[in-house]
């Protein structure tokens, strides 16, 4: 479309050309520039390339100068500016309207951010929810200000024919509104309607398995469905429910109890109803998750705060485009874990016990108390794509009206693999966890999960668990240009992070690189990220550990190879997410990571100069033992029981003395562990904090076994949780808070030492004489972060650098995250957080490439 009106002579005209760069592609921004060029009067063009978008306007000099105004300060939802340069340039004579023009090529290195997955928009559900419209209960529906993105992109710039809705021409209808810039869905490139787009069908598995018969040709890469290709849609799903009754009979299948695996935007879930204990159950145990929280959909914020609480900052999570994950504390008697649950210390099988008390939750029954059953928390989230409304309406239709249409609606994954992207592989993978299946034709190119967060309620600022769908490839800005790497991440929930200029893009969570389903995926993205992004590495970063699987896909890469100590790659993420140059602290705090002493660490307060590119390790938890090796991460009694000998603590044999709490189930195992522990067999040292919560936790008798990581020191959160919830008061949190002084390192270097052993031993002191355990863990989390904040100004002062940098997977620990910095900022300390990031291992890949960026830059 071009509008036209009369021509001023050439002496009045000025013209003038703009290049944007940023999130400005699928987002409407070359209808919105249309729109303000018409409400100017000006002519001219605007297109979209690789290097960003290019306009030129003409008109009277005020018209113009005022569009570039507007140009930045009217922008569209979805749009973000990243930079905008003018310069004035020849007048073009005859030109009598603005139009838009096909999109350019580019160059290599392009400018363009790629825009997230976004949710469904509150246009988009009206249309959905009018009978009388061409696109009701349609489950594609979307515009440019919503709908698919990063998961439906080949590549830049962002064109129908660069995206899986390649396959689907478009309609009249739907190409009368893609052409006129004056709609909402003129280039969306993912737009279609029932007539010309992507449809759904259902596969009931009864009684010969879901995968006996998938209506289409099951010849990889064969058809429309799944990657890559375009076959007849009539080749998907015959003689099945398609659309609405697709869905129809999936919800039905739900209430019935039945498990689905459900195809939606960047991979599948499994899903069940969440108010169904034998339902949950069941998923747990073909998932073999026995324990693990699992996170539920709801329809709306109504729907949620009948079952969890809701601040208004958890709302604006859980309202916002991205739809996460968000980590809300239960209604009492709605959470597991709390009442009504058997919680077995030794990590078996959950199951109901029909003689705890339950308190009656305020409707009955709203979910399983085997949603979570270590913790008050709940993960919930709300719809973000039409099929996700969709199925919450007909699935709610179906319910009394006590109930709420709550769905589990977690990873479509077997244990430990990726998330499941095409029909075939989900077909093959999840066969024996679902009995149902709701499929569709639209491809999904790159597999991305739910992201996860929660908010501090100290602070109200939100926090990633997991970053990905929603979020996922916004880039984080570090300061100055540098050269392009690839950082390869660390060995548990990986990412990768590939560098362009002054931005750092990291991947979606990738997970733990411990088969080949996981390390597949890396690659894909490995190879996406930098094909996408248009540049090319000039060097791979890799974690010091050798054995790593990452270690050897760095290796093998064929580029230059940069190692990074895994904890000042988690401090210099914080670094690089706070834009800080120079000088400072870092408490690096979680499980495991391969120290350049050659053991274990995981409590290290280290100095990281990220100008000079100086690192060095000051202070540390005090070592403990973890007789087994690996075998004491998943058996966290091990370590305790190691400790208490290390500490001369040994089998309580007297009258009336408490028994430790794992010597019912593992006896045999801790009558041999003295003798591993005297020969110092397969019984490696460990500064980890994350170590150090988990013998706690055994020791009171909360988690003696774990079955997904952080168990233990969840439950024992919880405990202290009911003593003292965070968001109380700081003061009376550290009242009677257990010693935990410092002192000098007994190996002759100059670390300082944080001293757990006294810690541990009141925790042993107070547990013997019976406290009860909700006061022991309040005492213990005290003691940690005083001694950890005590550790880090006593060093400020010393080295007089007063900022310290918080991260490592313990940060994840809500006690942690809420009362560190404020004892910190107590002692007259600045404290940098993440607030992009996980503090966990997901940050890694960003501290790895912030460094190896300037340490390329240092070597010329």
């Amino acid at each position: 479309m071009v509008f036209r009106y009369g021509r001023l002579m050439p002496d009045d005209l000025v013209r003038r050309k703009f290049t944007v760069s940023g999130q400005v592609q699928g987002v409407g921004f070359r209808p919105f520039v249309y729109r303000i060029a018409a409400d100017h009067a000006l002519t001219g063009t605007v297109s979209n390339t690789a290097a960003g978008v290019f306009i030129e306007v003409q008109g009277p000099a005020a018209s113009v100068d005022g569009f570039g105004h507007d140009l930045t300060h009217k922008l569209p939802p979805l749009a973000r500016v990243v930079s905008c340069t003018h310069q004035d340039i020849p007048v073009a004579e005859g030109e009598d309207g603005f139009r838009i023009v096909a999109s350019g090529d580019g160059g290599a290195g392009h400018e363009v951010l790629i825009s997230a997955d976004v949710a469904t928009c509150d246009d988009c559900l009206a249309d959905m929810s009018d009978p009388a419209n061409r696109r009701h209960l349609y489950p594609f529906t979307n515009c440019t200000n919503c709908g698919p993105r990063y998961t439906i992109t080949r590549f830049i710039p962002y064109d129908r024919d660069k995206t899986s809705m390649a396959c689907f021409p478009l309609c009249p209808a739907c190409a009368a509104e893609y052409e006129n810039p004056l709609d909402r869905r003129f280039h969306a490139q993912p737009n279609a309607c029932p007539v010309c787009g992507p449809r759904v069908w259902y596969v009931d598995g009864a009684p010969d398995g879901p995968a006996a018969d998938t209506g289409y040709d099951a010849a990889p890469g064969s058809g429309r469905g799944d990657e890559p290709g375009c076959a007849p849609a009539s080749d998907h799903g015959a003689g099945r429910p398609t659309g609405t009754p697709a869905i129809q009979a999936l919800a039905e299948a739900l209430a019935a109890g039945r498990i689905a695996a459900v195809k939606g935007l960047g991979g599948f879930h499994l899903a069940c109803d969440a108010a169904s204990d034998a339902a949950v159950g069941e998923l747990r145990r073909r998932k073999h998750r026995p324990h693990k929280p699992l996170a539920i959909m709801v329809p709306d914020l109504a729907a949620a705060r009948r079952i969890v609480h809701v601040s208004p900052e958890e709302e604006a999570l859980l309202a916002g485009r991205e739809r996460p994950i968000v980590l809300c504390r239960a209604l009492d008697g709605l959470a597991g874990g709390m009442h009504g649950v058997a919680r077995p210390g030794d990590g078996s099988p959950l199951v109901l016990d029909p003689d705890a008390p339950r308190t009656p939750p305020p409707i009955s029954p709203l979910i399983s108390p085997l949603i979570s059953p270590d913790t008050p928390f709940v993960g919930v989230m709300l719809p973000y794509t039409p099929l996700h409304h969709v199925l919450l309406r007909l699935y709610g239709a179906l319910l009394p009206e006590d109930r709420v249409p709550a769905l589990v609606m977690t990873s479509g994954n077997a244990g430990g693999e990726p998330i499941c992207l095409g029909n075939r592989e989900a077909l093959r993978r999840l066969s024996s966890i679902a009995d149902v299946f709701l499929l569709h034709d639209r491809d999904i190119l790159i597999r991305t999960d739910d992201s996860v967060t929660r908010v501090n309620p100290a602070t109200g600022a939100p926090q990633f668990l997991r970053r990905a769908r929603g979020f996922t490839p916004r880039p984080v800005f570090l300061e100055g240009d540098g050269p392009c790497v690839l950082a390869m991440g660390p060995e548990l929930k990986n990412t990768l992070c590939v560098t362009r200029g002054d931005k750092a893009f990291v991947s979606q969570h990738i997970g733990d690189m411990h088969n080949l389903e996981t390390l597949g995926f890396h690659r894909e993205i490995a190879a996406h990220l930098p094909r996408i992004l248009q540049v090319t590495p000039q060097a791979v970063v890799r974690d010091l550990h050798p054995d790593y699987m990452t270690t050897a896909e760095a290796e093998q890469s064929g580029l230059p190879v940069l190692t990074l100590q895994h904890h000042f790659a988690h401090i210099h993420a914080v670094l690089a997410e706070n834009r800080h140059d120079g000088p400072a602290l870092g408490l690096a705090l979680d499980g495991t990571g391969h120290g350049d002493d050659g053991t274990v660490w995981g409590g290290e307060l280290l100095y990281v100069d990220n100008v000079a590119l100086d690192h060095q390790r000051l202070g540390r938890l005090a070592r403990i033992p973890l007789p087994g090796g690996e075998a004491a991460i998943r058996e966290p009694w091990r370590i305790a029981q190691g400790l208490l000998w290390h500490l001369g603590l040994h089998e309580p044999v007297t009258d009336g003395a408490r028994p430790w709490p794992w010597l019912r189930d593992h006896a045999q195992a801790a009558a041999l562990l003295p003798r591993l522990l005297e020969r110092g067999v397969n019984t490696p040292l460990t500064s980890s904090c994350g170590r150090l919560f988990d013998a706690v936790s055994a020791l009171l008798g909360l988690c003696t076994t774990v079955t997904y990581e952080g168990q233990a020191a969840i439950r024992l959160e919880h405990a202290q949780d009911a003593v003292s919830p965070c968001g109380g008061s700081h003061d009376a949190f550290f009242t009677h808070a257990y010693p935990c002084p410092l002192r000098g390192a007994r190996d002759g270097s100059d670390t300082l030492v944080l001293d757990t052993h006294a810690l541990f031993r009141a925790v042993h002191d107070d547990w013997a004489r019976g406290t009860p355990p909700g006061e022991v863990a309040r005492r213990f989390h005290a003691g940690v972060v005083a001694g950890l904040a005590d550790m880090a100004a006593a060093v400020a002062g010393v080295m007089d650098v007063p900022v310290v940098a918080l991260s490592g997977g313990a940060m994840q620990n809500l006690t942690l995250s809420v009362h560190l910095p404020q004892a910190l900022a107590a002692r007259g300390l600045t404290v940098l957080t993440h607030a992009e990031l996980p503090p966990g291992d997901g940050c890694i890949s960003l501290g790895q490439a912030a460094w190896a960026r300037r340490e390329l830059a240092g070597r010329g």
